[in-house]
């Protein structure tokens, strides 16, 4: 038994022991058996991850382990990429989780409710099981069961805290519709593939793909990238995420925003470029053009959210948008041949999927650390944290800066990469074809609005949210975190930071992911050390001299202004005393007023829903008591797309419920009729 089987069935024991620990004891140990336990199989999933990137292989068999079939799993590099990312991810969800769902804590809805409930807690490491064998799955069978029992488990932990706040049912009923319709396109893409080259496991897959017809082939891509996009959150298939995301416990939104919605990506990969082979230009135009609409509309919606859990939701739709961007570009150029780019381009789309784990990772659970300290996620109620939780706001100002794409934040090394693709495109091509001429410069343009919009949406969510004066009595009443949730974002944050100064250190198994793909396999884009080099492209950068000269011209400015403020006479004096010496938190900016002229940019597309109420005295109606402004930015792609397909569903079962009469008679005639089509159906194919 290689170090692969080992760590997954070390990782797989553990699961099991804790889910059967946290069920069996008392709220206090429950809390320490769960995170413990989950941390353990996520480090089992981390050593299996990286052992299958050092170059290591692992696939077995176990015949009568599914009733319908043989459970088979089959880990390569591309596999070991997406089980080290979720290891990774469930190691610090399970420390956190200790604090976070420990008995007396604000979110603590008494027994048998809440994220420290017995269920819940049980539940939690089979969560992280499942999504740590989903990409280790060797055939249709198997994946698909741990498919739908990664959804069922999650669910379950979206619905922790349905007692205490009605909102969190209806985002359940959102989560499961979307993500079984998902799993229903996802069915069919891989039944109807396997039916048609006489075998499920992936090996088959693999050969018996060059033998299907075009058309074939394009309808299994589209309802694969239906199924697995809907699990990424792309638009419009995304309207689980904001709405499940800001009601399941903090690290459950952990867990899922950095690493379930990957699994989508994995998908996406899988299908298209290893069991399809690779596959039309036309597949690819489509991934890139929603890949594009998603981070343009993400970041967007992201922008204008008052809800920081929401926000940071919408967040996660914008750069699984950028992810997808790099692979249809990626899958662009495999189609024309060109696999210096494609390579190129596919390494920094997996590279951002790492880089955007690690910080929403550490977003997600600073935002937790402030909803446990306050109770708040409203921005506009926040503030003045900076003083009364200085760890979390140190925290989470790391992951602002790597997920706003700055320099020496981890994001920006990764949208670098993104945009040396894309930029040298022209060139390399000679003479491009129309498509390319067209398609990539747009799609610079949007990976460049996308980051600006990006700053702007974490500018408001570090600035108004933790920063200037607390605008609640329960933000001004805010206290530090405890320890292992420090501990855990401390974690994050190194991580994080690591992949911020030395990104090159992934780059040996980001070249190892791409050469799984034969279409796109092309020698060793990434090379380097200290600094970030690309083979047969006029590009390197070194994050690490980038952080050292920022740093060096920050002391510059300190020294010069200490020297210089020595001969210069100094008074006390207030910071800002125009109009009155008295400040008041009413003063500050907040999440809506700070988002307002961005509101008013792109009004077409947000139509934002404003009210204005304007109260008089009763003496006269020319004196003003008081104005209240509300202003509400509904989701425009659910609003315009989703009403009309729930009424159709709706009336189309009241239209079916009439069959239902009662009659025996009635009912044994629809199935002679069924069996008959079925029989029907079979004779033409066959």
């Amino acid at each position: 038994m290689n170090l692969v089987a080992q760590a997954l069935l070390g990782g797989t024991f553990f699961a099991l022991a804790g889910a059967v620990g946290a069920a069996l004891t008392g709220p206090r140990v429950r809390a320490v058996v769960a995170g413990v336990s989950t941390s353990a199989c996520g480090a089992g999933g981390l050593l299996a991850g990286i052992a299958l990137l050092d170059g290591q292989t692992y696939s077995a068999t176990m015949p009568g382990l599914l009733p319908l079939g043989t459970a088979a799993v089959a880990g390569d590099a591309l596999s070991g990429v997406f089980v080290a990312l979720v290891g990774a991810v469930a190691v610090i969800a399970g420390i956190y989780s200790i604090g976070y769902t420990s008995p007396g804590s604000p979110l603590d809805h008494g027994p048998g409710s809440g994220a420290g409930s017995r269920t819940v807690q049980a539940v939690l490491p089979l969560f992280v099981a499942t999504m740590v064998w989903v990409p280790i799955a060797g055939n249709v069978t198997t994946f698909l069961v741990l498919w739908e029992l990664m959804a069922l488990t999650s669910l379950v932990l979206v619905l922790a805290e349905h007692r205490a706040r009605p909102q969190v049912r209806t985002a359940a009923a959102w989560y499961a519709s979307m993500t079984h319709a998902g799993f229903v396109a996802i069915l069919l893409a891989l039944v109807l593939f396997s039916s048609q080259v006489g075998g499920d496991s992936f090996a088959a897959l693999r050969v018996g793909a060059a033998e299907l017809p075009t058309t074939l082939r394009s309808v299994i891509f589209l309802l694969a990238f239906v199924g697995f996009g809907s699990k990424a959150g792309i638009v419009p298939l995304h309207v689980w995420l904001p709405r499940a995301h800001p009601e399941a416990p903090s690290h459950v939104s952990a867990l899922m925003s950095a690493a379930m919605v990957t699994l989508g990506l994995y998908g996406i990969l899988r299908v298209g470029f290893d069991l399809l082979g690779g596959g039309q230009r036309w597949w690819w135009v489509l991934v890139l053009a929603a890949g594009a609409v998603s981070a343009l509309y993400g970041v967007l919606q992201a922008c204008v959210a008052v809800d920081l859990k929401r926000l940071l939701g919408y967040s996660t739709t914008e750069n699984m948008g950028l992810v997808l961007m790099g692979v249809g570009a990626a899958g662009i150029f495999a189609a024309d041949g060109d696999r210096l780019l494609a390579t190129l381009l596919l390494a920094a789309s997996v590279l951002h999927a790492i880089n955007h784990a690690g910080f929403k990772t550490l977003l997600f659970l600073g935002a937790g650390s402030v909803l446990r300290s306050t109770g708040l996620r409203d921005l506009d109620s926040l503030g003045g944290l900076v003083s009364r939780m200085p760890i979390t706001t140190a925290l989470f100002g790391v992951g602002a800066l790597a997920a706003a794409a700055l320099p020496p934040g981890n994001g920006f090394v990764s949208e670098w990469l993104l945009l040396q693709g894309l930029i040298h495109s022209l060139p390399a091509a000679g003479s491009p074809s129309v498509l390319i001429a067209v398609a990539m410069p747009l799609a610079v343009g949007v990976v460049a609005l996308t980051a600006g919009l990006g700053v702007a949406t974490y500018v408001k969510a570090f600035g108004v949210g933790f920063l200037a004066r607390p605008r609640s009595v329960a933000a001004g009443d805010a206290i530090e975190s405890p320890v292992s949730m420090r501990a855990a974002m401390a974690l994050a944050a190194s991580g994080c930071a690591v992949l911020a100064i030395l990104p090159a250190m992934v780059g040996p198994s980001l070249n190892r992911v791409a050469a799984t793909f034969p279409t796109v396999r092309d020698g060793a884009p990434l090379q380097g050390g200290v600094t970030l080099r690309l083979t047969r492209i006029a590009g390197s950068m070194s994050p690490l001299l980038i952080l050292c000269g920022l740093f060096a011209a920050a002391l510059v400015i300190v020294v010069t202004l200490r020297f210089a403020g020595r001969r210069l006479p100094r008074r006390q004096a207030l910071v800002w005393g125009c109009g009155g010496t008295r400040l008041d938190p009413r003063m500050e900016y907040t999440a809506t007023s700070f988002a307002e002229p961005l509101t008013r940019v792109f009004d077409d597309v947000l139509a934002p829903e404003q009210d204005i109420d304007v109260t008089h005295h009763a003496e006269s109606r020319y004196l003003i008591e008081s104005v209240q402004y509300r202003q509400k930015v509904a989701d425009r792609v659910e609003v315009a797309l989703y009403p009309p397909l729930l009424g159709a569903a709706i009336g189309w079962g009241r239209q079916a419920g009439r069959l239902q009469n009662g009659s025996v008679h009635r009912y044994l005639a629809f199935g002679l009729v069924g069996l008959l089509i079925v029989l029907v159906v079979v004779g033409v194919t066959s």
